[in-house]
């Protein structure tokens, strides 16, 4: 058992009464913030929540930008019981980052159009969050854990840039249009092969669904443990996805006097230089989304996907 499973047992263990439910919910709510239902949804969720004896809030960032300065609290994600996503699955990578690798699980609610990573819709949440305040000893919810990646960049010096984490990926791309970038890759500290396209991507299997698929990727179920490392653009012969052991890492350096951009999980981090390095490999925490059913991965994809019986 790793230590974060550890520590979720312990967090559920404390939180059960004798008779199995989860005495009192801590629930923190991020919303998308152009979505106007979603400041309809987390009023009616927090009314909810404390008619039944819980608590829900919005950090004070989300509370400001949808006007409900009542519901701003300062308390740190790590101490909910349960983050509640109220948008797509950008809100969801949003909520992911927040918690920045706190054992505390993720239920998505879909206010988008794909909604890949959510798991309903509004009509069904105050459904769902008894469900899950009934215990996942009353096998009405379980646990689905996606592997992360850990991030880290640094000058060509050696000087750190910083570490993240990533559910989908980290991409370094070309920062000026009309031209390719030259990245060297090596796998385990060993050279590979120096890539010239607009960028690399190193994905995680979630993050097969997301860019890496728009660059010709492979489709990755994320029960598999598993490095992506996609192309985008190659101006080369070698086009092809590899697909690697987590035990793997990867290494990126820019060679040239092009500028690359870093971006994780579609975020803008830093711009990258000649000699600059990015290093990848699995990150010990995992994110936590809550699942009502046992559907399989492969008729989520065909649903959000709209794929036809043939």
């Amino acid at each position: 058992m790793t230590d974060l499973n550890r520590e979720r047992e312990a967090r559920d263990t404390s939180q059960m009464a004798s008779s199995g439910r989860i005495a009192a919910l801590k629930v923190l709510l991020v919303a998308h913030h152009e979505r106007g239902e979603a400041g309809a949804v987390a009023r009616q969720v927090v009314e909810w929540l404390r008619a039944n004896g819980h608590r829900g809030w919005l950090l004070p960032d989300d509370a400001d930008a949808l006007a409900m300065a009542e519901l701003a609290d300062d308390t740190s994600p790590a101490e909910a019981d349960l983050v509640v996503s109220l948008g797509g699955d950008g809100t969801m990578l949003r909520a992911v980052h927040l918690l920045d690798g706190a054992a505390v699980p993720l239920l998505g609610v879909n206010l988008g159009w794909l909604g890949y990573l959510t798991e309903v819709e509004a009509g069904g949440l105050t459904d769902a969050l008894a469900r899950f305040a009934s215990g996942a000893e009353a096998g009405r919810w379980h646990l689905d854990e996606r592997l992360m990646l850990e991030v880290v960049a640094e000058q060509a010096d050696g000087t750190p840039l910083g570490t993240w984490r990533a559910l989908n990926e980290a991409v370094i791309e070309k920062w000026e249009s009309g031209h390719t970038i030259r990245l060297l890759a090596r796998i385990d500290g060993e050279r590979f092969t120096t890539y010239a396209a607009d960028g690399l991507i190193v994905a995680t299997p979630t993050g097969s669904t997301a860019y890496s698929l728009s660059a010709r990727g492979p489709v990755v179920s994320p029960r598999h443990r598993a490095l992506l490392l996609t192309p985008v653009a190659p101006h080369m012969l070698f086009d092809r996805s590899l697909v690697l052991d987590p035990s793997e890492s990867v290494e990126l350096e820019v060679l040239g006097h092009r500028p690359a951009q870093l971006s994780v999980d579609g975020r803008l981090i830093t711009i990258l230089r000649e000699g600059d390095m990015l290093r990848c490999v699995p990150s010990p925490a995992t994110a936590c989304f809550v699942r009502f059913s046992d559907v399989r991965y492969h008729q989520v994809l065909k649903e959000k996907f709209g794929l036809s019986d043939r």
